[in-house]
């Protein structure tokens, strides 16, 4: 029996592990990254695959994290205590940015947290990744580089927000890379986030199709993979 409650290994954790929010994607991303990918836990429906990466041969791990901070807050620590040591968000933001497009890569250069968990973290608000997978990430491909806005909620943000997140220039809005980059600074590790841009906000809303998600998705998981190969920690 795993000593971790949530998060039970069926098959060995590598120290480099993805961490996308929905568990399809990381079905998706084990199925397109991994040769002879083996589930690492099924429990409580957070989906998590292991097996060598296709690109290099290493070991890597792409566990699920669900949706919100107080989730992936679980699942990381869990991953922490399981001896996972880097670990890269590829998940999906929402575009406050007019120069945006639909189906592009961000790669978060610091999050502010606007959401419980973060806080809760004793954040001092805005937090970074790791300064070499930052730099690694924003090499691995074209991709835009700049700050997000982590928060609590997908719908019913307040009136004005929004705008204000945009006014004050944060690129996009999404609900996990905050709680991510506070834990890693508290448990020592390695971390950096890749967001898919799927929805735009402004001028109008607009929302990616599952065609071009599921393009990007590939996209995604190359960068990160290839990123991770080309850093030697």
């Amino acid at each position: 029996m795993s000593d971790t409650i949530h998060i039970q290994p069926t098959a060995p954790l590598a120290e480099r592990v993805l961490v996308p929010g929905d568990p399809g994607r990381a079905l998706l991303l084990a199925q397109a990254l991994l040769s002879e990918p083996k589930m690492f836990n099924h429990n409580r429906g957070l989906w998590g695959y292991t097996g060598p990466a296709l690109l290099d041969g290493e070991p890597l791990t792409i566990q699920s994290t669900g949706m919100g901070g107080p989730s992936a807050a679980i699942v990381i620590a869990e991953l922490a205590d399981l001896g996972a040591r880097t670990i890269v968000r590829v998940g999906t933001c929402g575009g406050l940015d007019e120069s945006l497009a639909l189906g592009e890569l961000l790669v978060a250069s610091e999050a502010v947290g606007e959401d419980g968990t973060s806080r809760a973290l004793q954040s001092a608000g805005r937090v970074g990744p790791d300064a070499d997978l930052l730099a690694r990430l924003s090499d691995a491909g074209p991709v835009r580089v700049g700050p997000v806005v982590s928060t609590d909620l997908f719908y019913d943000t307040a009136p004005g927000t929004e705008e204000r997140w945009r006014d004050d220039g944060l690129l996009a809005v999404e609900m996990e890379t905050a709680t991510l980059f506070a834990l890693a600074a508290r448990r020592r590790l390695r971390a950096a986030a890749v967001l898919i841009v799927t929805d735009l906000l402004f001028p109008s809303r607009r929302r990616i199709d599952p065609e071009e998600l599921h393009e990007a998705e590939h996209r995604l998981g190359e960068l990160a993979v290839a990123a991770l190969a080309a850093d030697p920690a």
